[in-house]
């Protein structure tokens, strides 16, 4: 079994390519979904977060308010590597089962561990990666896909996009890069080049 880490500022398309290498046969596993288990109803680390953050992060029914705990963490880096410290070793735990789980079904799998905030996580990852893949574009053009996809304001979109790693750290961490820059079809040819060059 091989695991390649694909990683992309926010924005950057990511997840087209992670869908693409799907088609291509690739077992995904989605560090989005993940975090979102490690803060479930019920579990520790939503505990934990409203032992940190305050009941404010909490919705009605308990469960977490994305939308309030982002305005904190994206406003505060301080805050924002509080709940990274809470969440991260959790993530990486349930991300080994599901790499266990894919190489029992199929040893000679290809996993695609889709993760955002590898280049954040460097120094914490218990991880070994066959390959990382770092999916490119720049800063400013990744700003005003979060205003025209997402309807992000301006400042809010340059926000996100200022408290995640620069180009520049993602890219050292590559072994190789697809150019997500252009248009959608060119961002599709980039991936199926990058994913001859992991497969053979």
């Amino acid at each position: 079994m091989r695991i390649i880490g694909l990683t992309g500022g926010i924005a950057a398309g990511k997840s087209t390519v992670s869908r693409r290498w799907a088609e291509h046969g690739a077992v995904v596993v989605d560090a989005d979904q993940l975090a979102r288990q490690a803060v479930a109803p019920g579990s520790p680390g939503l505990a934990r977060v409203a032992e940190r953050f305050g009941p404010g992060v909490l919705a009605p029914d308990g469960s977490l308010d994305r939308l309030a705990l982002g305005n904190i963490v994206f406003a505060d880096a301080a805050a924002r590597k509080d709940l990274e410290a809470i969440t991260h070793p959790e993530v990486w735990r349930l991300a080994q089962q599901a790499f266990d789980r894919a190489e029992a079904a199929d040893p000679g799998a290809v996993v695609v561990y889709d993760v955002p905030l590898l280049a954040e996580a460097r120094d914490s990852r218990p991880i070994r990666f066959d390959a990382v893949v770092v999916v490119d574009a720049p800063a400013a053009q990744r700003v005003e896909r979060l205003i025209a996809h997402r309807g992000l304001p301006r400042d809010e979109a340059e926000r996100r996009v200022a408290a995640q790693a620069s180009d520049a750290e993602r890219l050292a961490l590559a072994d190789h890069v697809v150019d997500a820059t252009g248009s959608l079809a060119d961002t599709l040819r980039s991936a199926d080049e990058v994913w001859r060059r992991i497969v053979d």
